[in-house]
């Protein structure tokens, strides 16, 4: 069965105008707040004072911790935990079974929440499937992570980082397509045809 949740019914007919999809096997803690079209489907858990933005796809056995922020369109794919101290803005990937964690000496006798670290990943970004963040980077607008990478420093935007330990190898475009800069720093998106300028290790759009 699916389930729809719904904040009111319209004056002149009796359908209901929906806010967000959950499936029945989803649990949304009472004070987590969900966009209008997000869906959340078979096993999750969003859980208290956690937001979550519009246009969202929460894929299966998701969890989003308290307080953890999410932008609008964002998609999380199946087995990912987002944990407390994680930020993603608009138009976020998060690919299968990655992982965030949010410290970095963890203990289980120790209670260190009030050491968690923030992790930003800026608009557009994607994190491949299986991939691994360490706790206090932040992964640039645009940028992609491979499959399997773990994230041990910033990323800046539009970069292509992929290995243990991540290393940058190249650029990407917003359309997520290789970059090659001639002489002058300059690259086309094979895709959008967008000019892309590269000056002192930024890339920027012209």
């Amino acid at each position: 069965m699916q389930r729809i949740i719904s904040t009111f019914q319209h004056p002149k007919n009796n359908f209901l105008k929906t806010t967000y999809f959950s499936h029945e096997t989803a649990i949304i803690d009472q004070s987590a707040q969900v966009g209008v079209h997000t869906k959340i489907w078979h096993f999750s858990h969003v859980m208290k004072d956690s937001k979550l933005g519009k246009h969202c796809n929460l894929g299966q056995n998701v969890v989003i911790s308290p307080n953890v922020i999410i932008g609008n369109g964002v998609k999380i794919q199946n087995n990912v935990s987002v944990y407390t101290g994680v930020v993603c803005e608009d138009d976020v990937f998060l690919g299968p079974s990655m992982v965030f964690t949010n410290v970095i000496n963890p203990r289980s006798f120790i209670i260190r929440k009030e050491e968690f670290k923030e992790t930003y990943i800026e608009q557009g970004a994607t994190i491949g499937a299986n991939a691994t963040v360490i706790c206090g980077n932040r992964i640039g607008k645009y940028a992609m992570v491979g499959a399997g990478t773990v994230v041990t420093k910033p990323v800046p935007p539009f970069a292509l980082v992929v290995g243990n330990p991540g290393k940058q190898i190249g650029w990407v475009s917003k359309a997520g397509h290789r970059l090659v800069f001639d002489q002058q720093g300059v690259a086309f998106c094979k895709q959008s045809n967008e000019t892309y300028k590269l000056e002192k290790d930024n890339v920027s759009i012209l």
